[in-house]
């Protein structure tokens, strides 16, 4: 049978040959296809996976590498700019950082990152990659101080007008802590659904499971706990996530409008907040999501969920819609940035610019707008994301008061992963007056 590396991928399994892949060759198929095609990074590396049929530690070690890339794509090319002055073509590149990354940020043994990463490359141009990798193992007590000399945008590679606007809304001391935040692993975490058992009986069936100080109902696991999964008894989710259905505070026999719900995280535990009594009806624009949505309520045991697609920030309410009306409470969990998150999202950072928080702005007025006219008089409406910036959070909400005088500001809540030690999140309680 052939050796499983980049020169031989097939091998056999039950008599049939299978196309395979070594974790590094997956991980350098993974950079060049979010380099080219724009996609978003858990799409392309879950896809890639699903089609080839690695160990798990191999599974671990690619997903460790593309992402582990991402994370510090300014890093690394501020290394490959000390160790060639001319221009380095993108397919290299991504070569490069492969190997940079495994020699100083992982510390693989010289041998293995240098010869792995030289067989990765196409044969005439392996002589550049091999002479540049180890002249970095030479520079090394060179390349490492200089690094850390850089800014801090270069040094924890993070877009360089983000920074700037943290370190003046944070401070240099928590901006620094958030960026070093983001390049870390994300811990999981699970909610545990009182719908299907208690927090007893879950401890107990899932004894690796580790409870969250503060937060009774939530756990934290090495692995994801697929027979819980499977069984309803948790779901996967950043504590964060409750601020805003705590400040949502549904009751039992409501009315209740999810307007950006998929895939379900705050929709199942706003079902468990109402004891699964009254009504809950989930939109999303994407099908797909939906789907997902629809799987995870079943799991859950929710049966109080309906589901209507409809993107608010066009065209009329739809009729699936309008009979509901008036609500009890509205959640817009608005989509924004991302920039709460980024730990989790891994290539957020890379899509974002200057322009994009003033759109997304311009998008999450129109998706409110267009909800209060289904709020009730002595309604709550809650206004949420996964953003640390003013410009989705604060000004969306002082834009909305402004132009609706029966609005009124009750509560708003931050959750700052430098000084909560979990996922970034805002929301904010706004009531009609009746």
């Amino acid at each position: 049978m052939a050796p499983r590396d980049i020169r031989s991928p097939w091998r056999r399994k039950s008599g049939k040959a299978v196309l395979s892949h070594g974790a590094r060759q997956i991980a350098l198929i993974a950079l060049q296809l979010w380099r080219k095609e724009k996609r978003f990074a858990d799409s392309i590396i879950s896809r890639l996976l699903a089609k080839d049929e690695l160990t798990p530690s191999d599974r671990a070690f690619a997903l460790e590498l593309f992402y582990g890339v991402l994370r510090n794509l300014t890093l690394l090319d501020f290394w490959i700019g000390c160790l060639r002055a001319s221009r380095v073509e993108s397919g290299l590149r991504d070569i490069l950082r492969l190997g940079l990354y495994q020699l100083f940020l992982l510390k693989t043994p010289e041998h293995a990152a240098v010869n792995e990463t030289v067989e990765l490359t196409p044969k005439r141009q392996r002589t550049i990659i091999n002479a540049m990798l180890r002249a970095a193992t030479r520079q090394r007590s060179d390349l490492l101080p200089r690094a850390e000399a850089q800014p801090l945008f270069v040094r924890t590679s993070h877009p360089q007008f983000l920074v700037e606007c943290w370190q003046r809304r944070f401070g240099a001391e928590h901006a620094e802590k958030l960026c070093e935040w983001n390049n870390l692993p994300a811990p999981v975490y699970a909610r545990i659904n009182l719908l299907r058992t208690d927090r007893t009986k879950f401890l107990r069936a899932y004894p690796k499971s580790r409870p969250i100080a503060d937060n009774p109902n939530f756990v934290e696991v090495s692995l994801l706990p697929s027979e819980a999964l499977d069984r309803g008894h948790c779901y996967i989710q950043d504590p964060s996530t409750t601020i805003a259905c705590h400040l949502l505070d549904p009751k039992s026999g409501e009315r209740v409008l999810d307007s950006c719900a998929a895939p379900g995280g705050k929709t199942g535990y706003v079902a468990q907040l109402m004891e699964n009594a009254g009504t809950i009806l989930a939109c999303d624009r994407d099908p797909e999501r939906l789907e997902i949505l629809k799987e995870n309520m079943a799991r859950l045991r929710v049966s109080i969920v309906h589901t209507v697609r409809h993107d608010w920030s066009r065209g009329q309410v739809p009729s699936g819609i309008t009979p509901s009306a008036p609500f009890d409470r509205v959640l817009v969990d608005a989509p924004c940035s991302n920039t709460g998150v980024m730990r989790r999202r891994v290539d957020a950072r890379w899509r974002l610019t200057p322009a994009d928080l003033g759109r997304m702005q311009e998008r999450q007025l129109a998706i409110v707008r267009a909800l209060l006219p289904l709020l009730k008089r002595g309604g709550v409406l809650v206004y949420s994301t996964c953003s640390l910036e003013p410009e989705e959070n604060e000004e969306v909400v002082r834009r909305i008061l402004a132009e609706t005088p029966d609005l009124r500001l009750e509560a708003e809540r931050y959750s700052l992963p430098f000084r909560d030690g979990f996922d970034g999140a805002f929301a904010a309680r706004l009531t009609r007056s009746a």
